[in-house]
């Protein structure tokens, strides 16, 4: 007769190795930012872990370049425009349906907000652009959190680890190249080569997710059962099947990434959904402050474009890291963008009573539900900085407590 009794996931296998704690990775929670090849490698093997709370970060669709590097996605995904993290999110529950798993389709600086990241135990970063890992060092180092990074070439990558007041991703002088799989695909075609983004895929994001381990058995960790990538690179070059390992040379005191926003204070009436005038009226009085100003430390809102050709104005009323697909989306924007010095940009980066636009809710204006807002008080002279939570937003991420 089979034995019915209920078993926790992994347990008869991973309980062998002897510094394997099943509840601790059952309890961790990770974030994965990125769900194309270098994701699905990561999201899987954590899944296979029994990492019990995951969440997957993406705002791209599924296209069939995809379906030779992703080992979650398929050609109906493909065919229907499915988007990446919802898949993903859907195909891990498969795989494990013990594990919790929220889906997140939107870009970094206005779709997560920073309270998100706060309730992570080890953030990794999957993406291909160096303003992704440039926003990911700053708002990981502002939770406090270890971000492990990855990318991948033809036949080789690499993987970095960075902690706050160990290593940044920004003191690392670095070449400003974008590489992505549909490229490296393109690339390898017209030179005849077989594709094999795959391998360097598994290969790095085994190691990616090596290193969460190892980060969430911080216990283990301390006793110095391991060692971690944290200051380092590994870096894997799979032409001649060569793995080393080195430290990076430098950690800036003065870089202006090294923040730590802390003492958060939390408003639970206040949401993303509060209109602009209203969030500054109950954060004021939450304050015990008559004068308030919302910094927006990850992009600028955007109420206009002028064209300088031709002084011709168009109304936008959107969040800065929109703004590039605003512009792709209009032939005659896209046109006028590069030519006769382009657009003028008309922009807010902070929020004050003064704003033109109260009526519009905190999260038209580009700050994400369960954000932490930099906050400055008082007068010229006398100004005070804290921080505050949009803690009624709290719910809508409830499978994380």
């Amino acid at each position: 007769m089979a034995d019915t009794t209920e078993k926790k996931w992994g347990e008869d296998v991973f309980g062998l190795i002897s510094w394997f704690k099943t509840e601790k990775v059952k309890n961790a929670k990770i974030m994965v930012v990125g769900a194309g090849a270098l994701g699905n490698e990561v999201l899987k093997d954590l899944a296979l872990f029994g990492v019990g709370n995951l969440v997957v970060v993406d705002f791209d669709e599924i296209e069939y370049s995809n379906l030779t590097r992703s080992v979650l996605f398929r050609p109906e995904d493909a065919d229907k425009g499915f988007f990446k993290a919802e898949v993903v999110a859907k195909r891990l529950r498969e795989i494990n349906p013990t594990i919790n798993v929220l889906a997140i389709n939107g870009d970094l600086a206005i779709d997560v907000g920073l309270a998100v990241y706060r309730q992570m135990d080890v953030i990794i970063s999957c993406v291909d652009s160096v303003r992704a890992r440039t926003l990911l060092n700053r708002l990981s180092f502002r939770a406090g959190k270890i971000w492990i990074d990855g990318g991948i070439g033809d036949l080789g990558g690499y993987v970095s680890v960075y902690q706050l007041g160990r290593h940044c991703y920004e003191c690392t002088p670095r070449e400003n190249i974008r590489v992505s799989c549909p490229q490296i695909a393109r690339g390898n075609e017209k030179l005849g080569r077989m594709a094999t983004t795959p391998l360097s895929a598994s290969i790095i994001g085994a190691v990616q997710a090596q290193e969460t381990m190892k980060i969430v058995h911080d216990e283990e960790l301390k006793s110095g059962k391991f060692s971690t990538l944290i200051g380092k690179m590994f870096k894997y070059e799979g032409q001649h099947n060569e793995a080393y390992t080195y430290k990076f040379p430098s950690y800036e005191e003065y870089c202006i990434s090294h923040e730590y926003w802390e003492n958060i204070i939390e408003i639970p009436g206040l949401s993303a959904d509060t209109k602009t005038g209203e969030a500054l009226k109950i954060i004021g009085k939450a304050l015990g402050v008559e004068s308030v100003t919302i910094n927006l430390r990850n992009g600028a809102f955007v109420d206009y474009l002028i064209s300088l050709s031709d002084d011709r104005r168009f109304e936008v009323m959107l969040p800065a890291p929109k703004i590039p697909n605003f512009i792709d989306a209009s032939n005659e924007l896209e046109f006028l963008s590069v030519k006769d010095g382009g657009l003028f940009t008309n922009s807010y980066e902070n929020i004050d009573e003064e704003f033109p636009y109260l009526d519009l809710t905190l999260n038209q204006i580009g700050i994400p539900h369960f954000d932490v807002l930099q906050i400055t008080t008082g007068k010229m002279g006398e100004k005070e900085c804290v921080y505050v939570e949009l803690s009624a937003d709290k719910e809508r991420y409830k499978s994380l407590f």
